[in-house]
């Protein structure tokens, strides 16, 4: 692999209210119940941003796509899990989606950095998720990332004929 051929590191940043319908598109592209409980969405699709979702909670990754220019590559949701002050101190990743174009090249690794840094810088010291059991590359991408096994709820979702664990996971986010 030549040095021109090596590609550039995605650039991580907050969501715009125009990136609804391409983060949309993303999120309907990705859907697989290696990752979603949710069935998959169907048209008239909804908006990808509304008044539980708005894009100050998303962080895009953008990556230089197939046309040769910046284009989303992938996002991360990040939110206080409870709206309790005793709770402020905490933020949850509640979504993270790659696209397939983008997967292998640290789109996923970039997103969970720049959310635990963008959670520091809130006040938040400590960081969660949940991931389903058999989520092996979410699970794997985590754990390197400093994420512990906290919790598992047995069975918690039947998805395609099984019954599916659901994970809990932590990390502190000490500088």
């Amino acid at each position: 692999m030549t040095e021109s051929s090596i590609p550039a590191p995605p650039v991580v940043r907050r969501a715009v209210p125009d990136d609804g319908p391409a983060l949309g598109e993303l999120d309907r592209a990705t859907w697989s119940t290696l990752h979603a409980v949710q069935p998959r969405p169907q048209p008239p699709y909804a908006p990808f941003f509304d008044d539980g979702h708005p894009p100050h909670d998303i962080l895009v990754a953008e990556a230089v796509g197939a046309a040769g220019r910046p284009e989303p590559a992938g996002y991360i949701r990040v939110v206080p899990p409870t709206p309790l002050a005793c709770n402020a101190h905490v933020r949850q990743i509640q979504g993270l989606a790659v696209a397939h174009w983008a997967r292998g090249r640290g789109v996923g690794r970039a997103l969970i950095r720049a959310a635990c840094a963008a959670a520091r810088a809130e006040g938040a010291n400590r960081m969660t998720l949940r991931v389903l059991g058999h989520n092996a590359p979410a699970r794997a991408l985590y754990e390197a990332e400093g994420f512990t096994v906290e919790g598992v709820l047995p069975g918690e979702f039947f998805l395609n004929g099984r019954y599916v664990d659901d994970v809990m996971m932590g990390r502190p986010l000490a500088p």
